[in-house]
């Protein structure tokens, strides 16, 4: 069983450029420590047999397929409330200062 150590945890928090005082070190090695406890026991389960699962409940896709019908709008349609517009686009403001 690996364990980790609070010189470990000091080389982790000073690459991640955080300031650690003595008692968080302490408190996350311990923390740490169980989490690898956790995975380790999960990769003792886990075997070439077992299959990886994303999501431990099966999912399906519940949205109908994308099929185009009759009702489709026009551009000019779909355009005629925009507050702008460029031809067929419509025209939005740029955010956050950034030029487009």
């Amino acid at each position: 069983m690996s364990e980790i150590s609070a010189e470990q945890v000091a080389h982790l928090a000073n690459l991640a450029r955080i300031a650690l005082t003595e008692e968080e070190i302490g408190h996350l090695t311990t923390e740490l420590g169980q989490i690898m406890r956790s995975v380790e026991k999960v990769s003792e389960v886990a075997g070439p047999g077992v299959p990886a699962t994303s999501h431990p409940i099966p999912m399906q896709n519940v949205f109908r397929d994308d099929i185009v019908g009759d009702d489709v709008l026009t551009a000019e349609q779909a355009l005629a409330g925009a507050p702008e517009r460029d031809g067929d686009r419509f025209t939005v403001s740029a955010i956050l200062g950034e030029e487009q």
